[in-house]
């Protein structure tokens, strides 16, 4: 049985971080059983970042890593058939998610409109943590956003760079239900590790008025939703 670490569950989604909730939704999409546990302290885990698994007696961290190993170690058919430009796409896109990913981080815990109500909703939804640790864990965030750069910009700037990052996203993606046609690949689970991430939080950041507008964005949230939820349809 693989186990999966991630952060906790927010809003209804698997988890809070898109990186963790790309590998639930390569998960189930795979149909591999699964054990998920959350946790915060991320110290044991490989580089000290969520998420993680343990399948059999190996320990992966990084989830295109961990994607990659299931695919080889498990011969998931998921990609077979991709084309040459089709996986140069995938390249692509997992980079301009990478990217998104530290706009998203920088709207939930470095913008003061939005902070609060992100602090509000994990101490109303996991009791367990407290708004002391929450307070060092943005301190953290904060610094991190320093040293990679985003956090010396202003807060437009910062919006600018993560709306462009889905535009480009809404743009390739199209009218097509995956991003490559009617089948998903793995890379359709890193899509909806974040699109959902952003569009189910009820704060209304940039980035999710911008999703909310796409009418394909939104249909690909909505359809895909129980490969992402926390507790997925009988």
């Amino acid at each position: 049985m693989i186990t999966l670490y991630t952060y906790p569950s927010l809003y209804g989604l698997a988890d809070n971080n898109p990186y963790g909730l790309k590998v639930v939704a390569f998960l189930r999409l795979c149909g591999l059983p699964y054990q998920q546990k959350h946790i915060v302290d991320a110290h044991d885990a490989p580089r000290g970042q969520l998420p993680y698994i343990l399948d059999g007696g190996t320990m992966i961290g990084d989830s295109d890593l961990i994607i990659a190993h299931l695919i080889l170690h498990h011969r998931l058919p998921v990609d077979d058939g991709l084309s040459e430009d089709e996986r140069r796409i995938d390249h692509m896109i997992r980079r301009t998610l990478d990217d998104l990913y530290w706009v998203m981080s920088y709207s939930r815990w470095s913008d003061a409109r939005f902070w609060p109500l992100f602090r509000n909703q994990l101490l109303s939804t996991h009791p367990a943590l407290t708004e002391a640790l929450l307070e060092a864990a943005r301190e953290y965030n904060l610094k991190r956003y320093h040293f990679q750069g985003i956090g010396r910009y202003d807060p437009d700037q910062v919006y600018d760079r993560g709306l462009a990052d889905l535009n480009a996203i809404a743009g390739t993606l199209a009218d097509r239900p995956f991003l490559f046609g009617d089948t998903p690949h793995s890379i359709d689970t890193a899509l909806m590790g974040f699109l959902p991430n952003i569009y189910r939080y009820e704060i209304d950041t940039p980035l999710r008025a911008f999703v909310a507008a796409q009418p394909n964005l939104v249909d690909f949230c909505h359809r895909t939703a129980p490969l992402v939820s926390l507790t997925q349809p009988a």
